[in-house]
């Protein structure tokens, strides 16, 4: 019988991080919020993955990112909704503290109804970001599953290890802070 872990979508993605990590002998962490934790889960998933995974955080709350990710009461006074700042600042600060080669951050709306009036508060949005020595990569993207909560959380964690992806193969070259 198969296993339904990690979710099919994120199989073939998660293949080739993991191979590409490991081969390069790279690490990685994770700050994670709307996808609950599926990152990581899905990441330890694959045997071996002590080799490459240095640890992650389900930053749920505005108070878990003051605890554990360098916020601070201002920030969460300002905070207006998940955006490529607010992904960027927590890969940056993650993957300081976890002394990682990479980190990959993801912040989003997942549903079912929406958090806010403007777009990044609206289910189906999501930012992310991947932090290395030579800056942060960050994007945002609309998953098109409305307001299904599940298949927003499992697309979160299938968009940011496509984006992990792409942080890993263009490691090396310079990146330009925030943009893809």
């Amino acid at each position: 019988m198969a296993s339904a872990f990690p979710p099919s979508s994120i199989r073939p993605i998660l293949r080739e991080v993991t191979t590409l990590l490991i081969a390069r002998n790279e690490t990685v962490s994770v700050a994670e919020t709307a996808a609950g934790g599926i990152i990581s889960a899905s990441l330890l998933s694959v045997p071996g993955a002590s080799k490459y995974y240095k640890g992650g955080l389900t930053l749920y709350t505005l108070d878990s990112r003051i605890q554990f990710a360098g916020w601070t009461e201002e920030a969460k006074k300002n905070y207006n909704g998940p955006n490529r700042d607010v992904v960027s600042g927590l890969a940056r600060h993650v993957r300081e503290r976890l002394s990682s080669t990479y980190c990959l951050s993801e912040s989003g709306t997942a549903g079912p109804g929406p958090s806010g009036v403007s777009r990044e508060r609206t289910p189906d949005f999501v930012a992310l970001a991947v932090a290395t020595d030579d800056g942060v990569m960050a994007e945002e993207s609309i998953t098109g599953m409305g307001g299904d909560r599940e298949k927003n959380m499992v697309e979160f964690a299938r968009l940011g290890l496509e984006l992990l992806k792409k942080a890993i193969v263009n490691n090396g070259g310079s990146l330009e802070e925030g943009k893809m």
